[in-house]
């Protein structure tokens, strides 16, 4: 894999990622952009502590319900919900859940499947009254089927869920419901309820898995484990049943108004509750966070049924990335004693199989190390489908891991000719470029990307190894410090700059970028050494 390869600087980078996942600042975007750059402790001081708690709480049991339900359990902090956390407070508590996600490696790192998300999740946040605020969706390593929302408009959604719907607006209406609970702002005015909270028995908790979470130890944190699980059971606020109601009737809404079928999200429930009925054992943590109370189906049908009225009869499809992204989330978690083949091999026996099962089979085949196999199937289906982006990267792959680098390397440039600057296909034709000996063109095509997209954390590393394989020392180490902003670790940022600065052959320009960078990040240091009487915590962005 690209990013297991050495730097080749002759220094040493900073330890391997601790996480490989997707979403973070830009690199050469401005100071305002970069959420670690931002932080300051005075401005929510509960919040880290908060997070803490809920990085504890997701060590004791579900990793998701954990990282969402405790921060729908916000301490009562004031009265009207804009007085708790306003909207940028709001944010910043969401990139400190997104950071804990990454570091403990619960998000898949597979950009084509982590784009298909988000798209299909702006497409209905662009529908709600504040759709100017920043919405994130992000996809949980988790076969259960669960999406939950978290402040900071916030959405996970668990791979399980994509694999479990039967249509793309059954996949939609569960994000809409999620992205409903944020514009209602249900985590806050939940939590504006919790008026006997105890303030003093919360900062007792929260301090001691501070102290477990700064090092003080294994019992400290399994006394914070104990001491949140019996907290728990007095401050969680779940979502009411009001609320629950609220989100479907909205989410529907925007449902619809994203084109999709508004029947999606009853027809979803509904058929959750068909498999497993209304028990809270062995069912979907769906079912238990978002509990399907008898009429609750009936009267999202009927919202969706009143929709349908206003607008002239539709036929409603699927795009052709959901059946694609549903194989790749297939395959890619697969066990390695699944036997991949002989599945795809049934599927295939069927008339006319669908141009996903076809997709799989090929993915399955490179992934399980037959890339010729793969190449084979895929070159017919790029050429009866040409607009999708998906098959020139999985071909481009395939060819390059086959031995056939040259026609590897023309897929990728031809597709990147008709799809330019789309992200997951411009990583996977710079992962191929290093592989062939060609990073300098990798590091070009990186500059070019990010300097228009938003990176994730891993996007800015691979940008880090192109420019340290093409002989770059000083924009590798520069990079590398970009990579630790977006992990929120100032300290070994500094360390990386501090590098760059000393990387013989620099220009003006790098020397004068870097430098700036560098006293950006210590103007934050001392400003927190000042505040905190101690060096901050880290803080990193989505």
């Amino acid at each position: 894999m690209i990013g297991d390869t050495p730097m080749q600087t002759g220094r040493n980078f900073s330890p391997a990622p601790r996480s490989k996942q997707h979403a973070s600042p830009a690199p050469d975007l401005p100071a305002a952009f970069h959420p670690a750059l931002k932080m300051r402790p005075g401005l929510l001081p509960w919040a880290s502590r908060l997070v803490l708690a809920v990085v504890v709480l997701a060590l004791a049991g579900n990793p998701l319900a954990a990282l969402a339900q405790s921060n729908a359990n916000l301490p009562d902090l004031g009265t009207p919900a804009g007085t708790l956390a306003n909207l940028d407070d709001e944010a910043q508590i969401g990139q400190m859940i997104v950071r804990e996600a990454r570091q403990q490696n619960l998000l898949i790192d597979d950009p084509e499947s982590a784009e298909y998300l988000e798209s299909l999740g702006l497409k209905l946040s662009s529908q709600a009254p504040d759709s100017d605020r920043q919405f994130h969706y992000l996809l949980f390593n988790e076969s259960d089927i669960n999406a939950e929302a978290t402040l900071g408009a916030v959405i996970f959604c668990d791979y399980g869920t994509i694999l479990a719907a039967d249509s793309e607006s059954e996949l939609a209406g569960v994000l809409a419901h999620e992205t409903a609970h944020i514009t209602q702002r249900h985590m806050v005015r939940g939590a504006l309820k919790a008026e006997h909270a105890s303030l003093a028995t919360a900062a007792a908790l929260l301090g001691a898995v501070l102290l477990g979470a700064m090092g003080a130890g294994p019992e400290a944190i399994e006394g914070g484990v104990l001491a949140a699980e019996g907290m728990g059971a007095q401050m969680q606020i779940n979502f009411t049943r009001d609320q629950e109601e609220e989100a479907d009737r909205v989410g529907i809404t925007y449902l619809a108004r994203a084109g999709f079928d508004p029947m999606g999200l009853p027809d979803f429930f509904q058929k959750m509750v068909q498999l497993y009925g209304y028990s809270e054992t062995q069912t979907p943590r769906m079912l238990v966070n978002h509990p399907v109370f008898p009429d609750r189906i009936a009267d999202a049908r009927a919202r969706a049924e009143q929709l349908e009225r206003q607008e002239p009869p539709r036929h409603f499809t699927d795009s052709v990335s959901f059946g694609l992204i549903k194989e790749r989330l297939r395959v890619l978690p697969a066990a390695d004693d699944f036997d991949l083949r002989t599945y795809y091999d049934k599927r295939m026996q069927a008339p006319d199989p669908p141009l996903s099962i076809r997709y799989g089979q090929a993915l399955a085949l490179y992934q399980r190390g037959h890339p010729a196999e793969a190449v084979t199937l895929l070159k017919p289906l790029v050429a009866q489908h040409q607009g999708v982006i998906l098959l020139y990267s999985l071909l481009g792959q395939a060819q390059v891991a086959a031995g056939q680098a040259k026609d590897g390397l023309a897929t990728f440039a031809r597709a990147e000719t008709l799809f330019p600057r789309n992200v997951p296909l411009t990583v996977r034709y710079a992962e191929a470029l290093i592989k062939t000996g060609d990073p300098r063109q990798a590091h070009a095509l990186l500059l070019d990307l990010f300097n228009n997209e938003e990176p994730t954390p891993g996007q800015i590393r691979l940008t880090a190894l192109a420019a340290s394989a093409a002989g770059d020392a000083g924009d590798a180490y520069y990079y590398m410090g970009e990579y630790n902003i977006s992990l929120g670790d100032l300290r070994m940022a500094t360390q990386q700059l501090e590098l760059a600065l000393a990387s013989p052959h620099l220009t003006f320009v790098q020397r004068k970028r870097f430098q700036a960078r560098l006293e950006e990040i210590r103007t934050v240091l001392a400003d927190d050494r000042r505040e905190n009487g101690k060096n901050p915590q880290n803080s990193g962005g989505y």
